[in-house]
């Protein structure tokens, strides 16, 4: 029987809303300043298993960020539990973690330490991450003179190359041109299909998820509304977009 890797909890996210920045500032000196609460994830629970491939569907306010979130460490749930079992690469953000004053190169060693990797692992990857990104001429240039465009290609070649055991991608095969996008989703078949990575993928694309995908979870207003097979779970996504 395989692990579970990511294991969710009754699981709620509870945020404090504010009229204005000043009044959520005077909350920490004073506890009497009124906000409203809004429960971005509210009970949530499910199990991941080692290998599985999952795509999250909502629409915007869903949960879905939130539930990325906090399975990468960036918040914390108000109640309930989250487990996760190995090393996590997020193609959320992908240009977090660079310094702009940082060579490419300098980067791959600074991004790469951050998501838990030996210098030496690093040094072996190193060569793949700048082929991979396609910007060699420029990769012992400033990342501050880099376009946009290649910051992403640089942020996702260096999240797809450290050898995940969690994938988590939001949207990122958007990177670059047409080419570039279909290397991309070439790259993340390529990882998903081999060494029992376990994919969380996040879409508005159905097809997409289709492909990638064997099982869905649908989000509704902070609730998980179905979790099953993926072609029931685009089903109930659809519905769920035409309310």
């Amino acid at each position: 029987m395989k692990d579970v890797v990511i294991k969710f909890e009754h699981v709620t996210k509870k945020y404090k809303l504010f009229k204005s920045e000043k009044r959520r500032l005077l909350h920490v000196f004073c506890k009497k300043i009124n906000y409203t609460e809004k429960k971005a994830v509210d009970d949530v629970s499910f199990e991941i298993k080692r290998g599985e491939s999952v795509a999250l569907f909502g629409k915007n306010g869903a949960g879905k960020s939130t539930i990325l979130k906090m399975i990468t460490g960036v918040c914390f749930p108000t109640e309930g539990k989250i487990t996760v079992n190995g090393r996590v690469s997020a193609l959320l953000e992908l240009t977090s973690g660079f310094d702009p004053e940082f060579t490419g190169r300098e980067n791959i060693y600074l991004k790469g330490q951050l998501l838990g990797l030996k210098k030496s692992e690093i040094e072996e990857l190193e060569k793949t991450i700048i082929d991979f990104a396609e910007i060699s001429e420029y990769i012992d240039q400033p990342v501050r003179t880099f376009s946009s465009g290649m910051k992403s290609r640089l942020g996702f070649s260096i999240n797809v190359n450290i050898r995940p055991e969690i994938l988590i991608v939001d949207e990122a095969l958007s990177v670059g041109d047409e080419e570039f996008k279909n290397k991309c989703t070439k790259k993340v078949n390529e990882i998903v299909n081999k060494d029992e990575v376990t994919l969380l993928f996040v879409t508005h694309s159905t097809a997409m998820a289709k492909e990638f995908c064997k099982r869905g979870i649908v989000m509704q207003k902070g609730k998980m509304k179905f979790d099953g097979d993926i072609s029931d779970a685009i089903a109930r996504y659809k519905k769920t977009v035409k309310k």
